[in-house]
């Protein structure tokens, strides 16, 4: 998986940009984001109850904060 898709996922969720987040929903190759973002977009629009959308919210960006420190390599510094 690209950091990029995490990269987009934390950018679009962050500013609001649901109908990109949308798209990349549908593209990303990562099931497990893919269904974080479709559980908070149908919260966001579904639900009356405002705890539900901020769970969900903070789900997704738990899950991204998680993927993102697993895909990064580790870089040894040399001295």
């Amino acid at each position: 998986m690209e950091i990029l898709d995490y990269d987009k996922a934390l950018y679009y969720t962050l500013w609001g940009q649901w109908d990109d987040l949308l798209v990349l929903m549908v593209r990303t190759n990562d099931d497990v984001l893919s269904k974080k973002i479709q559980h908070f977009l149908n919260a966001y629009h579904y639900s009356v109850d405002e705890r539900k959308i901020i769970q969900k919210h903070d789900n997704l960006l738990y899950y991204i904060d998680h993927a993102m420190k697993q895909e990064t390599p580790s870089v040894a510094m040399e001295i």
